[in-house]
């Protein structure tokens, strides 16, 4: 394939793809977030413990998926900006307007565009949300999300499963049901898993003890 524009005489070369799995759900009392822990270039296995959710404050998470440089600079600037936000207005940003922020910086740059897919969730007021957005900065609000190489086989675990009068205990283990599903059937998602809660405490990442017992359950 010669791309327009690409001059003839330089050769093909292969794409190389990576991919993951970061799924988000709104609970009644919080929201859930997951990611596995692969990282990938083409067929290879860059990493096998590889954060994929962040902490922006206490009431506000970022999972991400794509090309790893180009996230974690979303990451980095965005967590800048809502710090200093917070800072000079002296109260808490929204995770609404942390992702209409977030859209704006990915629109800003669509000439040469961040390769990455995000899911924005936590506290909106006295609710919580969950935002996707893409690479151009589109943004989608929505009660459960998945992005990645496996997020086609995650979503139909979390569809199946999914009622918006949930706990967040009965979302951690529909989370953690829906990777493992992905893990299994997508060769990009595997190696472990992270699950991440934002409700009333804050945020809070769920310990080595905590995954273990709860996978064992599934299974």
């Amino acid at each position: 394939m010669v791309l327009a524009g690409w001059p003839s005489n330089i050769p093909d070369r292969p794409v190389l793809r990576s991919g993951t799995t970061t799924v988000a759900i709104k609970c009644r009392d919080g929201v859930v977030l997951g990611a596995d822990t692969r990282v990938t270039s083409g067929y290879y296995i860059a990493h096998k413990h590889g954060k994929k959710i962040h902490m922006i404050t206490p009431n506000i998470a970022v999972t991400i998926a794509g090309v790893v440089a180009d996230a974690q600079a979303i990451v980095n600037i965005m967590r800048f900006n809502v710090n200093m936000y917070e800072l000079t207005a002296n109260k808490r940003m929204t995770a609404r307007a942390a992702a209409r922020l977030l859209s704006v910086i990915l629109f800003n740059h669509r000439l040469f565009p961040y390769i990455t897919e995000l899911i924005v969730a936590g506290r909106d007021g006295d609710d919580y949300g969950i935002y996707r957005l893409d690479p151009l900065g589109s943004l989608v609000k929505d009660n459960i999300t998945a992005t990645g190489s496996g997020s086609t086989i995650a979503i139909g675990v979390i569809e199946s499963g999914y009622r918006p009068d949930m706990t967040v205990e009965e979302g951690k283990r529909l989370v953690a049901k829906a990777l493992l599903a992905a893990m299994k059937r997508d060769v990009a998602s595997g190696d472990d898993m992270d699950i991440a809660v934002i409700d009333s405490g804050g945020y809070r990442e769920l310990s080595k003890e905590e995954k273990e017992s709860l996978i064992k359950s599934l299974t």
